[in-house]
């Protein structure tokens, strides 16, 4: 199974996405922000990264930068429950337009479980091919 790292603020979805993964069978390490989202990346390498948009200090955006710099190939998914006024935008609408960021796989919270491990199982097998930012199919009915 993959080692996966979550870094999210908010204590108890992190708690939720790292048990979820974890009944899955996956390595899960979990993280506040971004500072030891780095410690735990410079220890041991991960197959691939749940990164909250928002974090404290350092922001998601700014963190996926930072760890694509080191592991140009790793596999991130953003996540974010921001919205953006009231449009319909969301703080992940960036990415598809953000310079080498355009494969990011984006899910808006809250999302179903399913459609985070269908991400993780897709991202992980390297099929790209269906990598565009549904934000709608991600979430709950």
């Amino acid at each position: 199974m993959a080692r996966i790292l979550v870094a999210d603020d908010q204590s108890h979805v992190r708690a939720a996405i790292l048990t979820m993964l974890r009944s899955k069978g996956h390595e899960a390490v979990g993280v506040g922000e971004a500072t030891s989202a780095h410690r735990e990346f410079d220890a041991a390498p991960f197959d691939i990264a749940v990164v909250d948009v928002y974090l404290p200090g350092t922001d998601g955006v700014r963190l996926i930068k930072e760890l694509r710099a080191k592991t140009p190939d790793l596999p991130v998914i953003a996540i974010s429950g921001v919205t953006l006024g009231h449009s319909k935008q969301t703080a992940l609408d960036i990415f598809p337009i953000a310079p080498g960021l355009g494969d990011i796989e984006c899910l808006q919270k809250p999302f179903r479980v399913k459609t985070l491990l269908d991400s993780i199982e897709r991202l992980l097998r390297g099929d790209d091919a269906d990598l565009a930012n549904d934000l709608e199919t991600a979430r709950p009915d």
